[in-house]
């Protein structure tokens, strides 16, 4: 039965893909802990994985439109992939399993990796409920060092809770690269498969790989894409993100809640 409602869950990240152009992959570690039972560690690597191909699935899609940016795209993946797989291979497995403990509070390894990841769902859907005029007033300048740092500590995050930070780099790619915003969004996938695939190698030997779910799951979630793609044409794609949002925020503060106060 679960195994049914995690493949259903599936069908539905890619379905919000379909629908909003991005954000659906951010229940993909929700889904594997709550609903299928995974720990934190295992559930952000095959995230990473699961991520990683759908985005290069519509990688491939906008390449066949000429949308994607090739030369920007690699510049700005490559600090923030080195970060996610040194993270995978590295951090990740260094973390102690008791982060912190007294008479009345543990967080453990995989708690403390859940509140980041709450944490960053809540700053997701702030970005995805912002009015668009709020979201472009911002004309920030980089030098070369500090979009280098930035982008390594987005793949840092992205590499701790196995999303794919799509509202990291968008803006980085509107601002510092002057991308339109529909060519930051298609460029943005590819950053964001090659982080994601490259940050699973970095699990591959650490933790055991049930292949078989692993390419069931991807699947169905890219067969989601299409008919979102397809109801997206009936539906304000506004009001949808701005939907999407809250239910992002009430998915964060249900983690928070759960993790901080497991008891309750």
């Amino acid at each position: 039965m679960l195994n049914y409602l995690g493949y259903f869950g599936a069908l539905f990240i890619g379905l919000i893909l379909g629908l909003t152009g991005g954000g659906g992959s951010i229940l993909t570690v929700p889904l594997l802990v709550y609903v299928l039972h995974f720990n934190p560690v295992t559930a952000a690597a095959y995230s990473l994985f699961i991520v990683g191909s759908t985005s290069a699935f519509g990688t491939i899609l906008n390449l066949r439109k000429g949308i994607v940016e090739l030369k920007t795209a690699f510049l700005f993946a490559i600090p923030s992939f080195v970060a996610v797989f040194l993270t995978r291979k590295f951090i990740v497995p260094a973390i102690p399993d008791i982060i912190y403990e007294n008479d009345s509070l543990v967080i453990t390894k995989n708690s403390f990796l859940m509140i980041v990841f709450a944490i960053v769902m809540l700053v997701a859907a702030v970005t995805m409920l912002k009015k668009k005029q709020e979201q472009q007033k911002t004309n920030e300048k980089y030098n070369l060092l500090f979009l280098t740092i930035k982008l390594m500590l987005i793949g840092l995050l992205i590499g701790l809770i196995g999303s794919g930070g799509g509202f990291l780099i968008i803006p980085a790619l509107v601002f510092v690269a002057k991308l339109p915003m529909r060519k930051a969004i298609a460029t943005s996938l590819l950053i964001i498969s090659l982080n994601s695939l490259i940050g699973f190698m970095g699990d591959l030997g650490s933790i055991p790989i049930d292949w078989t779910f692993l390419f069931l799951f991807t699947i169905i979630a890219m067969s989601g894409i299409f008919i979102g793609l397809y109801l997206s044409k009936f539906f304000n794609e506004s009001q949808l993100k701005k939907g999407f949002g809250w239910f992002v925020l009430c998915m964060a503060l249900f983690i928070l809640s759960k993790e901080i106060f497991p008891r309750l």
